[in-house]
């Protein structure tokens, strides 16, 4: 736990280091010293008129859930940015030689590109469609990945595919943990339907139809939520993942040649720094030295990417650049646009060291909006 000291007042009262003692040392430093003890529970800054005006503990509903215990602090992960053909067989071949080279690079977590057994078109959805609930010979691609996962013991994000169910479609991420079990199955929430005038036109909605769920998976390397490109671009999805304790959000994508150069990263960066997780904030709001002290225990997220290599000769170019951005924003790696195996380290460690000196729990203005876990919500 770190203190952030932001009044301008002597705070000879007590020291950093006696906040970083445990919760009920500080209560008792604080009854000594004859102050007010505020709520541990509540997220507020300053004068209790503000705490009520702002509300900021209402700023989320349901309130979010504290960040997990990770089954591992530090691993590698392993983004396979993978040229795309016409034939299936060979990508599905392919993207399991790319699998392996990254699990013998150490990789234990796994992230495949987005439409990677199939040309990335409205003509080639239906065509190279697999019914995943059906698996095996239905669905040849992620019965691939449940193997390779099984056999070299890691987690596997595998990309997305087109998905069959019945009479619709699907652009889908299924997630397998070290024994081959389909953990979860993301369905592209937003899809990709853009025109810019001479430059790019897409309607995925033309074949596809567009998930119901927001996807957050407990694996072997943390929880960890899912996204599909487009879905990149809605912070609202990305911040229920934040309140929902994830450690990474992992997005396959395919940006395009006019939106890859000037969004692809930004949109990564931000949405690595702009989603802190609610745990426990302390305030002394009523104590004239100490109105503006805060200890903060917000949290950020790792943000990894993986996209199909570029080819210029396709229908659909994609602008590559798979990355992986940590909590502070910071690229940690990167690519250019050819196929490449890209190997990392994720540190979850770093998520509390890089606890944010801008207390934006305490600043929300519940009295103004607030974002509603639908699901959450519904199910309680």
């Amino acid at each position: 736990m770190r203190a952030i000291f932001t009044s301008s007042k002597n705070l000879g009262l007590f020291s950093k280091t006696q906040f970083s003692d445990s919760f009920n040392f500080k209560v008792e430093i604080f009854k000594k010293n004859n102050l007010d003890f505020c709520s541990k529970k509540k997220v507020i800054c300053g004068s209790v008129r503000m705490a009520s005006t702002f509300k900021p503990e209402q700023a989320r509903v349901p309130p979010a859930i504290p960040l997990p215990t990770p089954p591992i602090t530090k691993f590698k992960i392993g983004l396979c940015q993978l040229a795309v053909t016409a034939d299936k067989e060979r990508n599905i071949v392919h993207a399991r030689t790319a699998i392996v080279e990254a699990a013998e690079k150490g990789a234990k977590l796994v992230l495949l590109p987005e439409i990677w057994n199939s040309p990335y078109s409205n003509d080639s959805f239906p065509v190279y469609a697999e019914d995943i609930e059906a698996g095996k010979d239905a669905s040849p691609s992620t019965a691939m990945l449940s193997e390779v996962a099984r056999t070299l013991k890691i987690t596997v994000v595998g990309g997305s595919i087109p998905e069959r169910c019945g009479d619709k479609l699907y652009n889908t991420c299924c997630v397998f943990d070290t024994d081959g079990k389909l953990k979860a199955k993301h369905r592209k929430i937003h899809l990709f339907d853009i025109d810019i005038p001479g430059q790019i036109t897409f309607k995925e909605s033309k074949t596809l139809t567009a998930g119901e769920t927001p996807t957050i998976v407990d694996t072997e390397v943390g929880r960890i939520g899912i996204g599909i490109c487009y879905d990149i671009r809605f912070q609202e999805l990305a911040t229920l993942y934040a309140a929902r304790g994830a450690h990474l959000i992992c997005y396959p994508g395919a940006f395009n040649m006019t939106t890859g150069p000037l969004h692809w990263e930004l949109l990564q960066r931000a949405r690595a720094v702009d989603n802190q997780v609610y745990e426990e904030t302390l305030a002394f709001p009523s104590c004239s030295d100490l109105c503006n002290t805060l200890i903060d225990i917000d949290y950020e997220l790792y943000v990894a990417t993986c996209s199909p290599a570029r080819d210029v000769g396709s229908g659909y170019v994609a602008w590559g650049h798979s990355t992986l951005v940590g909590p502070f924003g910071e690229v940690l790696a990167t690519t250019e646009h050819d196929e490449a195996v890209i190997i990392s380290e994720i540190d979850y460690s770093l998520l509390e060291l890089r606890r944010t000196n801008l207390p934006l729990q305490n600043q929300r203005r519940g009295d103004l909006y607030q974002l509603v876990d639908v699901e959450r919500l519904n199910s309680q």
